[in-house]
């Protein structure tokens, strides 16, 4: 079987698709564009850890194959059939994100390193059953919209942003954590998931951010509250309804 995935990719690349690894540089480049960062080889060679002559030599390859188009100033932008490619590729991952979670069990931290894996090699029968099983979903397990289905990044505070004496619900994990194992399941493991809801009493540009709920505090650093983005709302009377001082915290899930 795996010689046989083998000569797929390498019949794919042959005929002018792309690659595993083309097929990783077109899902970053379509999440960099969709957050409205820029878009150019420096950001894809952090993302990848990968050094320039090797980003270089990539993205060669995707304007070769018609898949992005790079400007004077090396900005790069999918063409029509490279964005076509990368919503397929993303749509199809985050999908089965949902499927490996319900059916498969498998555990959050790891849905999307799974998914990368196994939608390289899924043909349209299985994806079509596939979708079929999860159903309409509109976001990954991670909160990040499904393309087909959503453009909508929802919650646009980053929580080392969030103010303190807010109240924080996280809504979505930016897609470079994604596939940082370990920090994804830190995430898990202290319950910073997509509908968490955490009160936010003191903030460090050192420490990081201090959260609250079921009246226990968390601490989490500078680099983890980057990529926890949610919305915020001002609570006036958070003595009363947290339980601050001698009352015992409440209503925060």
């Amino acid at each position: 079987m795996a010689k046989r995935v083998h000569q797929r990719t390498r019949t794919l690349a042959s005929s002018g698709g792309p690659t595993d690894k083309e097929r990783d540089y077109l899902e970053i480049i379509y999440a960099l564009t969709q957050s409205d960062e820029p878009v150019i080889a420096a950001s894809l060679g952090r993302r990848l850890g990968v050094q320039p002559p090797t980003v270089s030599h990539a993205l060669q390859q995707l304007v070769d194959k018609g898949f992005i188009l790079r400007d004077e100033r090396n900005q790069i932008t999918l063409t029509s059939q490279g964005q076509k490619l990368a919503e397929e590729i993303v749509q199809r991952q985050r999908v089965l994100e949902h499927f490996l979670a319900r059916v498969v069990g498998i555990p959050w931290h790891l849905l999307y390193v799974e998914a990368a894996r196994l939608e390289r090699v899924l043909s349209p029968i299985l994806a079509e059953r596939v979708f079929s099983l999860v159903g309409p979903v509109t976001s990954c397990p991670h909160g990040n919209p499904i393309p087909g289905r959503s453009q909508t990044y929802i919650g646009d505070v980053r929580l080392d942003t969030a103010t303190v004496g807010t109240m924080f619900t996280i809504q979505r994990i930016a897609e470079e954590a994604e596939a940082q194992v370990d920090l994804m399941r830190y995430l898990e493991l202290n319950s910073l998931t997509p509908g968490t809801q955490c009160f936010i009493p003191d903030t460090s540009p050192v420490y990081g951010v201090t959260l609250r709920r079921c009246n226990q505090n968390i601490t989490v650093s500078p680099e983890v509250a980057a990529v926890v983005w949610g919305d915020s709302a001002l609570i006036t009377e958070a003595r009363q309804v947290f339980g601050f001082g001698d009352e015992a915290a409440t209503g925060v899930t």
